[in-house]
């Protein structure tokens, strides 16, 4: 049974809050630097692109941030997964102006497609915060993004929806992340045949996702994994090592995890 948030001990909630805004200090320091494109790895030999790619250790990763953010928000994440194995680690800064979900799901497929090209991947991993895993959950479900994305880890998306904060309704791509929006509803349609898997990490203290618990996945035709994390709020999800190591669990394993339930506690 989900447990309501104003049942949480008071000190829980301020040590979550007290982290968000240590992480937001930071992250204020860091923000200016994600403005500009990450220096990418040099193209493969034009030979190398047409070899198998079964047998490399990992596909690529595209990391999608959220709602007027920027890669910045990544740095940690990528340090981690740069430093047990990951090689090929890429971003994606979509505009802060940006007033359509649709829209920005049809550019994350441009992107991916280039990176399959340049690299010679035919599928990649996606991870996304906020507002970007539901970005790129659009692209899999109505885009035919399924054929590209092996797995999409989501950190703190409103796959149902969010009704925080009303007065933000005024911005187009807010009113589009509301419950009962035309693109909650067009995610909720069938899916049959969906080759994503989908995991979420979703914060029981996260005040951004009202109703708690709306960041979980719940779709008879996806292949899903809701990770509830306890002890962090909204901002913490990209940079917490504990999230991290869960994180590298999920793309580390080709296991199917439909319907699974799982937990991290950072505690």
């Amino acid at each position: 049974m989900r447990i309501p948030p104003f049942q949480w001990p008071p000190l829980m909630w301020l040590q979550a809050t007290a982290l968000d805004l240590a992480i937001l200090t930071g992250h204020l320091l860091l923000y200016p630097t994600g403005f500009t494109q990450e220096r990418r790895d040099a193209d493969l030999p034009a030979d190398t692109t047409k070899l198998p790619t079964e047998g490399r250790a990992h596909p690529p990763v595209l990391m999608v941030h959220g709602f007027v953010d920027n890669r910045s928000v990544f740095v940690l994440l990528r340090r981690s997964l740069s430093r047990h194995g990951w090689r090929h680690l890429e971003f994606i800064n979509y505009s802060p102006l940006t007033c359509d979900i649709p829209t920005a799901a049809a550019t994350l497929g441009e992107r991916i497609e280039e990176i399959c090209a340049r690299t010679g991947h035919r599928r990649v991993d996606v991870i996304g915060h906020s507002l970007g895993g539901l970005i790129a959950r659009y692209y899999v479900q109505r885009l035919d993004g399924d054929a590209r994305i092996r797995t999409l880890v989501t950190l703190g998306t409103p796959h149902e929806g969010t009704s925080v904060v009303p007065i933000a309704s005024a911005h187009p791509i807010v009113r589009q992340m509301r419950p009962g929006s035309a693109v909650m509803k067009e995610l909720r349609l069938p899916a049959p045949g969906c080759r994503t898997r989908f995991v979420s990490f979703w914060s029981d203290l996260d005040p951004l996702m009202t109703p708690v618990g709306t960041a979980r996945i719940d779709h008879p035709d996806l292949d899903t994994e809701n990770v509830r994390v306890t002890g962090v709020g909204h901002l913490a999800l990209p940079v917490h090592p504990a999230v991290a190591a869960g994180i590298r669990r999920v793309l580390g394993s080709e296991r199917s995890a439909a319907g699974v339930d799982g937990a991290v506690s950072v505690a």
